[in-house]
């Protein structure tokens, strides 16, 4: 029946548009009605909404969204009933950001986004759970170096810093009594990933890896990580060595605050100095979204670290900017979807920030 009084307003509105009597038009049961859009049998819900710009021409009424299908309201008439977005989730508001930018699905264990400035959480999955970092780790013990260490200060690496590696770990090949910068250690440690740089850099500040893990745990805790347990400087596998995607969000999010970190962490490819085994060689970041020329490029990096073992999977940690809002996105225990996984909760972030903030 809406539909036939929606075809008497509009001859009524002609009417009075043209100076007609209104009955000198044709009686209703003359007009020639055309076929409902519904096919014979088909279920009314099954109908799109339909998307009208403006009100028709003669109709002052009120127009009626949010169900299946759009009518209008006229003066003095009770509201259709039609569900509400809140009825029929499958038809939010148009003005709703989450119409387009849907809760993205993660295929990473766990995953976590992060507001740099407030530390408030966006997004979590699994944000709290307990997973191997890898390499990540090395960004707990490069805030470490930065905060303690001149970067002109020498390091002199000992034999158990450059032999206490498990099979295939990665390596610049330096050797006992090799020395370098605290500067040259962490390109070394946050660019290729060396863990013979981290036990050095562990002996240099602790006297010993144990030690140094002691400062990490503390200064963990100051942050106001709960769930976390570092053993060693590198993030290589051991049973205990375990974080959380928050916990190591809020140890990223200190880090982005120290300029020497972001300087290095966002360099590129840097002139690695001669040691005892090797000349000077070109080493390059591994953190792949930060290349202009490759396809997994994201605009507004400003620093992050890769992580894997067999244990961890990929794990990933990335900051980025964009018109004054700073995100954190960590990534962990990922089946290679690390960079999508990224990619998607920083468009989801900065699409939605306002509305996520407000909740």
């Amino acid at each position: 029946m809406r539909y036939q009084n929606r075809l008497v307003v509009i001859a009524l509105s002609i009417c009075m548009i043209c100076g007609m009597p209104a009955f000198s038009m044709l009686s209703y049961g003359d007009i020639i009605v055309p076929p409902h859009p519904l096919a014979v049998g088909e279920d009314e819900s099954q109908r799109p909404g339909g998307d009208f710009s403006g009100t028709p021409a003669g109709i002052s009424g009120t127009p009626i969204t949010g169900g299946p299908g759009v009518g209008w309201q006229m003066p003095g008439e009770s509201p259709s009933v039609n569900p509400s977005a809140a009825e029929n989730p499958a038809n939010p508001p148009m003005d709703s950001a989450q119409d387009f930018w849907q809760e993205p699905q993660i295929a990473a264990e766990g995953a976590v986004l992060l507001d740099g400035s407030t530390g408030k959480v966006l997004y979590g999955k699994n944000a709290d759970q307990q997973f191997y970092p890898a390499s990540i780790t090395k960004v707990m013990t490069a805030l470490l170096v930065i905060e303690r260490c001149s970067l002109d200060e020498w390091v002199t690496f000992s034999e158990s810093a450059t032999t206490n590696l498990e099979a295939g770990a990665v390596s610049l090949d330096i050797t006992k009594g090799d020395r370098l910068t605290v500067e040259q250690c962490l390109h070394g440690l946050l660019m290729k990933s060396a863990n013979e740089i981290g036990n050095g850099l562990a002996e240099h500040i602790a006297g010993s890896v144990p030690g140094f893990a002691d400062l990490m745990n503390i200064r963990a805790k100051e942050l106001g990580c709960t769930n976390t347990n570092f053993v060693n400087p590198h993030g290589l596998n051991d049973a205990a060595h375990k974080t959380t995607p928050h916990d190591m969000a809020l140890i990223m999010r200190a880090a982005l605050q120290q300029e020497h970190f972001r300087r290095i962490d966002m360099t590129l490819t840097y002139d690695f100095p001669a040691t005892q085994k090797s000349a000077t060689r070109t080493i390059t970041m591994g953190h792949k979204m930060m290349y202009p020329s490759d396809s997994r490029y994201y605009e507004g990096i400003v620093g992050g670290k890769t992580g894997y073992t067999s244990l961890a999977g990929n794990t990933l940690v990335t900051g980025a900017e964009k018109n004054g809002v700073q995100l954190i996105v960590v990534i962990m225990k990922s089946k290679q979807s690390h960079y999508a996984d990224t990619k998607a909760l920083l468009d989801y972030g900065f699409a939605n920030y306002e509305t996520l903030m407000a909740r």
